[in-house]
């Protein structure tokens, strides 16, 4: 099986291209146009485990601004965006919220946090 990416790992933005096949060792993952090893790091993770980190907001009550922003601490599998976003949209934070702040622990034990990435003060 072929499959084309583009490396997302540095500013360069290489076509990489992925070959599936069968071999003497078992599937074997070839990737071609990389310009450095982490192109090629790249192209197998996205081909066998991909994954993806998340930036929203979430709303705040009494805030000096009605949402804060939040991002994940690592990136989760790509097949679980939406479970997390459904966790993320359940919260609704107090102000004052701190940068940082933890939002929602390992949520849904996938090994990430939520986490806060603006200070938010109080009205």
């Amino acid at each position: 099986m072929v499959r084309e990416y583009t490396c997302i790992m540095c500013p360069l933005g290489c076509g990489l291209r992925t070959e599936t096949r069968q071999g003497e060792r078992g599937e074997e993952i070839l990737v071609t146009g990389n310009t450095c090893p982490k192109g090629k790091e790249y192209a197998v993770q996205e081909l066998t485990d991909p994954q993806r980190n998340i930036a929203t907001s979430v709303l705040v009550s009494g805030g000096e601004l009605p949402l804060a922003s939040v991002r994940l601490t690592h990136a989760i599998p790509k097949d679980r965006i939406f479970d997390v976003m459904g966790e993320i949209r359940k919260r609704k934070l107090t102000a004052p919220v701190k940068a940082k702040e933890i939002v929602i622990e390992n949520v849904l034990g996938l090994g990430s946090d939520v986490i806060a990435t603006k200070d938010i003060g109080k009205i």
